[in-house]
C-alpha cells in the first residue's frame, strides 16, 4: 500500500497545562478530501495547528509522506507542501489583495499560477488593488485560499472555509474544492457546516475530546446519518 501523505499516530497536543490532544490517529492518502467533523471544542483546529507545529507542545507522529515532522518547526513543515488556511484567514489590511497573494515565499516548483489563480478566483482579479480587509467576507477567504495555492503547497489543511458566508459563495467554495481534488491535491478540512462538507470528502472523521471515535466513508454517509445527529446535532 502507498506510504500515505500524511500519517497522524497517537498525537498529543498542549496549550500549556491544558491537553486538548489525546492520541489523535489518523491517515490521509495522496489526492484524497477527509473532512474532521465534530462540534466546537472536539480538538478539530488544534489538530491543524499541531501538524503545522503551532500548538504549544505536541508528542507521537506527524509523518509528511514518510518523513517525520513531530520535532520539525513550522516553515520546515511547510516547505514538505503543506498550506494551512486557519479560520482567522490572516489577511493584511495594509496591503492589497495582489500584495497579499504575492506575500508568502513559494515552497519549490509546482504553485499555482496568478493566471490559474485568477481563473479559478476571477473575483480577485477584479479586487487585485483593492485593501485587503475591504474584501468582503467570501473574497478573503478566497484570498486565503488562492494564497497557499501559489506557493505551491499539494496537501491542504482548511479550517471552516464556509464558515459566516453566504450561500452562494459557499456553493463557489465546494466548486473550488471539487476543482482542486480533480488536479489532484489532497485535503484535510475541519467543517462545522455539514451540508457543505457532506457531498466533497472521500472521508469523514468524528472527532470528540482530541481523539477520533468514528471514521467513514463517503458511501456509508446515508447509513450513518442517525449516529452522526447525536454527535454533531446535524
Amino acid at each position: 500500500m502507498a506510504t500515505p501523505f500524511l500519517s497522524v499516530k497517537d498525537l498529543h497536543g498542549w496549550y500549556g497545562e491544558s491537553h486538548v490532544l489525546h492520541g489523535i490517529s489518523f491517515d490521509v492518502q495522496e489526492g484524497e478530501v477527509v473532512t474532521l467533523l465534530g462540534r466546537n471544542g472536539a480538538g478539530r483546529t488544534s489538530t491543524m495547528r499541531a501538524i503545522m507545529g503551532l500548538i504549544g507542545s505536541r508528542k507521537g507522529s506527524i509523518q509528511v509522506r514518510g518523513v517525520e515532522t513531530i520535532t520539525m518547526a513550522t516553515h520546515r513543515i511547510a516547505r514538505l507542501g503543506i498550506g494551512y488556511c486557519p479560520e482567522e484567514r490572516g489577511i493584511f489590511s495594509s496591503l492589497s489583495a495582489e500584495e497579499n497573494l504575492m506575500l508568502p515565499p513559494t515552497l519549490g516548483a509546482g504553485g499555482m499560477s496568478i493566471d490559474a489563480i485568477y481563473a479559478m478566483f476571477p473575483n480577485l482579479k477584479e479586487r487585485a488593488q483593492s485593501q485587503g480587509t475591504r474584501l468582503s467576507g467570501g473574497e478573503q477567504q478566497m484570498l486565503a485560499v488562492a494564497r497557499i495555492l501559489r506557493t505551491g503547497a499539494k496537501l491542504l489543511l482548511l479550517d471552516e472555509i464556509s464558515e459566516g458566508l453566504a450561500p452562494v459563495i459557499v456553493q463557489k467554495l465546494a466548486e473550488m474544492v471539487s476543482t482542486l481534488r480533480r488536479q489532484g491535491y489532497t485535503i484535510l478540512m475541519v467543517e462545522q457546516n455539514f451540508r457543505f462538507a457532506a457531498p466533497l470528502a472521500d472521508r469523514f472523521l468524528v472527532v470528540e475530546h482530541g481523539e477520533v471515535i468514528q471514521s467513514f466513508a463517503q458511501a456509508e454517509l446515508p447509513s450513518r446519518m442517525e449516529r452522526l445527529h447525536e454527535y454533531l446535532g446535524v
